[in-house]
């Protein structure tokens, strides 16, 4: 049987001279909340646009399957960061009409164990990226240094929409 998640989402009205700005505070069934802006930090927003969300909730769910795959692989990790790069369309809705995420890795790590471990997420693991590869091509890349050997760069995997 299907899991049901609720969560309820208000609009906050930002004030007298806000102009076009919106403000939505967002409170998850696990009682955490989220704030989401039309207005960037530095225009003095609280919080990102929804589909900037969208891509942060990519990059956490596969850094922490790939994450939690490496220590069962007993790889050590020094530092790992996560960097989503995406093609917006012009016209509305303007969905995301393609997505790169790189994983950018450091450690006594081999690039074998890696890899797999990014396939794992991209193709069984992470559930932002089963959603979003239903509509969006995805690069899963990877990046690794080693302490003296060259930097590794690979295709981990690639997901997205059936062709056709």
């Amino acid at each position: 049987m299907p899991t049901t998640r609720t969560l309820s989402a208000t609009f906050i009205e930002p004030g007298p001279g806000a102009g076009d700005r919106l403000r939505i505070q967002a409170t998850t069934e696990s009682g955490f909340d989220l704030a989401f802006d039309t207005l960037s930090a530095s225009e003095g927003g609280i919080g990102p646009g929804p589909t900037e969300a969208i891509l942060a909730s990519l990059a956490a769910c596969t850094a922490m399957d790939v994450a939690s795959i490496l220590r069962k692989k007993r790889q050590r990790v020094d530092s790992y960061r996560i960097q989503v790069t995406a093609e917006k369309a012009e016209k509305h809705p303007q969905v995301y009409t393609a997505v790169s995420v790189e994983h950018q890795v450091a450690g006594d790590v081999t690039a074998e164990a890696l890899r797999r471990s990014i396939e794992l997420s991209a193709t069984a693991y992470c559930p932002v990226s089963a959603m979003l590869s239903g509509s969006v091509p995805i690069d899963h890349r990877y990046r690794l240094q080693r302490d003296g050997a060259d930097e590794e760069i690979g295709l981990a995997a690639h997901t997205g929409p059936p062709a056709g």
